[in-house]
């Protein structure tokens, strides 16, 4: 609404200081989120940078990363979509690392003209991951019985209440190769003559922001306020873009809508979704020490 009024403003009387806007990308990256947890996709994020790229007279859009990683889709989806906006939109994109870009958090930063990280921000991390568990002698000990019938015999690939299959995992792992090197193809395209070359690099280790200065992960160390009053002049204005809200505020989901609108049973299979959602959440941040 300020800026809408503000060209009935005399120029005299009008600031010349310029105005950067500033999205927050964090949390784990998922299709999914609740009112319980935050995640990150492009769902989320789309709005937020429609919004900031849209003002005119803003040199630069700074966007602050803080992601362990996740979905390999929704991270290039989201990278993807800030270089479009800013070739549309002719802007300098800085990106600014909290905590940690990881993983797919790393793959958005890659989306940056530059990335600034703290000294201890954790980077890195290219690399892709699969995990699960096998229930194969708890079920037996419990006396279960596992009855599964498909319609073509790939069907229940690497069901955890049934033995793994060599020809299953090796099948997992070219589709993991695959997306590895898209993931690579992708940091070499971002980061070019940048990268350092070290055996290490694409291995899915991760860095501190002080090691990956060294090793061209990241273009200078520093902190978003510091940084954009250095480029742009003391007088820089940051201007958090956030999310629109209803008049009646959000729409409910996860737990809470399955409850509204499926009574207790479908509340209940709500809950379980969501500690299975914040467990595995959990598990991302906890890989780097948060």
């Amino acid at each position: 609404m300020a800026n809408s009024l503000t060209r009935f403003i005399p120029r005299r009387f009008r600031s010349d200081a310029p105005v950067i806007p500033v999205v927050r990308l964090s949390g784990a990256i998922m299709n999914a989120s609740s009112v319980m947890r935050q995640t990150l996709s492009l769902a989320s994020a789309a709005p937020l940078l429609k919004k900031a790229f849209e003002q005119k007279k803003s040199p630069a859009v700074a966007i602050v990363v803080n992601s362990p990683g996740g979905s390999p889709v929704q991270s290039r989806l989201i990278y993807q979509r800030i270089r479009d906006l800013a070739e549309e939109k002719e802007k300098t994109v800085l990106v600014f690392v909290e905590d940690v870009a990881a993983s797919g958090g790393y793959m958005i930063a890659c989306a940056g003209d530059e990335i600034i990280a703290d000294p201890s921000s954790i980077v890195g991390s290219i690399g892709v991951v699969s995990g699960s568990f096998g229930f194969v002698e708890a079920i037996q000990k419990l006396g279960i019985e596992r009855r599964v019938h498909t319609a073509g015999r790939n069907k229940a690939t690497l069901d955890p209440f049934r033995p793994e299959r060599p020809e299953d995992v090796e099948h997992l792992k070219t589709l993991q190769l695959e997306v590895h090197d898209t993931f690579i193809d992708l940091v070499k395209n971002s980061r070019g003559a940048k990268l350092v070359p070290d055996d290490d690099l694409f291995t899915g280790l991760f860095w501190s922001g002080k090691r990956g200065l060294s090793l061209g992960l990241v273009d200078a160390l520093g902190d978003l306020r510091g940084t954009l009053r250095a480029r742009y002049g003391e007088k820089v204005k940051l201007e958090l873009v956030q999310a629109g809200r209803s008049f009646f505020g959000r729409r409910p989901s996860g737990v809470f809508a399955s409850g509204l609108g499926g009574g207790i049973e479908a509340a209940g299979a709500g809950f379980a979704r969501e500690l299975i959602g914040a467990a595995e959440e959990r598990a991302l941040w906890a890989r780097f020490g948060l």
